[in-house]
């Protein structure tokens, strides 16, 4: 086992990566506090359900039913519910849907209540809502003249159904009179998930109080879809578009709230879908909240997060003029890439900087291209080991710097024993005999750091691959969710409650592959007593940390160790020559070394040190 060595500073380059994953996932976890808080402000939330539609529609906040033309006649409208004698019934629905939404818009406040996927179905077989029974609402609210405050997701509105062509347009009134209105129009077109959304008014001038904001709100909270609403949650996420293209997001793993400006659209995401409220004028400041409503991993929870974004819109002349876009449908590129100009395929959470550069510009559309022609798990096969190959010279880098400092360990350990009582002659010493050599410490970090954009790139593809969802490999039922060979009558704290083949096997192969690189550090490298623990605590981290995780992650970690572990043998066997190499460092020794400016600095800040320590215990 002596030459099964790597560089002490790239095992601790991947530990690092678990580490942080593990912290970031449980330090954004909400302290009992803020779960008790949590719970308390649920218990206050009334979810009304619909029972029969679509006589009877509910929606989030339960309020009045009132005509715009009552209300505005009726001085003590926000007073008491008693002041009005009469409450107009005109209860009902009207559909529009093509080939992939169907939507329904409600009379009572003009807004969409149900938004199903129509080619989609829940981890369950049932199909996908992104709004149904009360889970969403939308409104506006503004003060009249007379000091008046509606919300006009308590009035009701006349709907009127027409075609643009092959367009269905559905143009929602509420009137004071003929030609005195509140008008939603939606207009949608074949083929599209997106539709068109605008909000005007006619002849309100004189009844808007033009001095007080006209405030618009939505409120939605997001339908579990997947089978771990835990990994679900993780990716669940509001997220919203500034003027100037920057992206910006709520906490995924606890309650936020912010205030922003000039705000272009709005996206709540729920993992593979999302509920998108774009504008062509961006609002000028938006106030947004997210709610955690994931406790615990249970089939009971039936929502992930509770979002509300509210706004201000601006009048024109006294009247209301505001064209908007609704998109409800998957959180996939390729579909998304379709609305360019409003930039929508940026709501998905590709990674940041270089990371998400690669994961986008690189990664989905090179497994787009596989996986249309492949199995889609093979496809991820043949992606890993294309990946392996092409990264194989930065493997030999690594492992050439490993052979090297292999062939230097007798001597270093030598200058450690003379100079065990003295630190700084030790390292100065060492410092010598790297330079004489032609070594460099750092050469075996380098490569791995390098490798650092790939592997994290690849840990934000596999997860948001909407590409993945519902595709089955092997005993994998959805590559873009766990796979399990075994249900648990229990659960294990960060386990769960279920075994997962795909992070077993992906564990085995590091532990394996950790065996082969720092079984000899971990016996003859000086001050690192731990090594052998970091090579347990490694494949144990990757076994938890990932059952619940996309398959497909687990299965391209373990291909892509698998793979690593074949390279490095074929480097080691095939390619390297261990006396050739020790022949290259003794006649680099042999050469005169001139020190580059750095090496001079180092030099002699060490040997100041070093005369310093001498003159002090004088």
């Amino acid at each position: 086992m002596e030459e099964k060595k790597l560089d002490v500073k790239s095992i601790i380059g991947f530990v690092l990566i678990f580490v942080i994953l593990i912290g970031w996932f449980y330090l954004n976890q909400p302290t009992p506090e803020e779960l008790e808080a949590q719970k308390a402000q649920q218990e206050q939330v009334v979810a009304p359900v619909t029972e029969e539609r679509p006589d009877t529609t509910t929606t989030v906040l339960e309020q009045p039913q009132v005509d715009l033309k009552d209300s505005l006649a009726v001085a003590n409208y926000q007073k008491s519910v008693g002041d009005f004698s009469y409450t107009p019934v005109r209860e009902g629905v009207t559909v529009l849907e093509n080939d992939l939404v169907y939507l329904e818009i409600n009379n009572k406040g003009g807004q969409i209540t149900e938004a199903r996927m129509k080619e989609f179905v829940t981890y369950d077989s049932i199909p996908v809502y992104l709004v149904r029974e009360g889970n969403a609402d939308f409104g506006l609210s503004f003060t009249t003249t007379d000091n008046r405050v509606l919300q006009t997701n308590t009035l009701f509105f006349e709907p009127q159904l027409s075609q643009n062509g092959d367009n269905q347009v559905l143009s929602m009134k509420a009137k004071v009179s003929e030609n005195q209105f509140l008008e939603y129009r939606y207009e949608m077109k074949p083929g599209d998930y997106l539709v068109d959304f605008t909000i005007r008014s006619q002849g309100l001038n004189g009844i808007i109080n033009a001095a007080q904001p006209v405030n618009m709100k939505w409120q939605l909270r997001g339908i579990r879809h997947n089978k771990s609403v835990q990994y679900e949650n993780r990716y669940t996420r509001l997220t919203y578009n500034h003027e100037d293209g920057k992206i910006s997001k709520l906490s995924e793993g606890s309650d936020d709230e912010e205030t922003e400006e000039k705000v272009k659209w709005l996206s709540y995401r729920q993992h593979f879908f999302s509920s998108i409220l774009a504008t062509d004028t961006p609002f000028e400041s938006a106030a947004l909240t997210s709610r955690n409503l994931v406790e615990e991993e249970s089939k009971e929870t039936l929502f992930t997060k509770e979002y509300s974004s509210e706004t201000a819109l601006s009048l024109t002349a006294g009247e209301l003029a505001h064209n908007m876009y609704w998109y409800y449908g998957p959180t996939d590129v390729q579909v998304l890439d379709d609305y360019k100009e409003l930039g929508l395929a940026d709501s998905i959470p590709f990674g940041w900087g270089i990371f998400g550069w690669i994961n986008r510009q690189v990664f989905t559309p090179f497994y787009g291209f596989l996986s249309s022609f492949l199995p889609f798990g093979i496809a991820i096969v043949v992606m890993t080991i294309l990946v392996r190959v092409l990264m194989s010279p930065v493997t030999y880098k690594s492992y050439l710097s490993q052979a090297k400092m292999k062939v230097l360990k007798p001597e270093i350990t030598e200058l450690n024993e003379k100079y065990k009582d003295n630190a700084m002659k030790r390292q100065q010493e060492t410092m010598k005999l790297y330079n004489k050599a032609g070594v460099s410490p750092m050469s075996g970090c380098v490569p791995a750091l390098l490798q650092l954009p790939i592997f994290y790139a690849l840990f934000m593809f596999f997860p948001t691959s909407f590409a993945l969802r519902q595709k089955s490999f092997l005993w994998a039922e959805d590559l873009s969710s766990y796979d399990t060979i075994l249900e648990l009558p229990f659960t294990i704290p960060f386990y769960g409650d279920h075994v997962s083949l795909f992070p077993i096997l992906a564990s085995v192969a590091i532990f394996f592959y950790m065996m082969m690189t720092t079984g000899q550090n971990m016996q003859t490298q000086p001050g690192m007593p731990n090594m052998k623990v970091i090579m347990y605590i490694s494949p144990l981290l990757m076994l938890f940390f990932f059952n619940n995780y996309a398959s497909g992650l687990s299965l391209y970690y373990f291909v892509s160790n698998l793979i690593t572990i074949f390279i490095m043998l074929a480097i080691k066997n095939l390619i390297l020559d261990q006396d050739k190499i020790h022949a290259q460092i003794e006649e680099k020794k042999k050469q005169p070394k001139k020190e580059n400016r750095f090496q001079r600095k180092m030099r002699q800040m060490m040997e100041q040190a070093e005369e310093q320590k001498k003159t002090g215990k004088r």
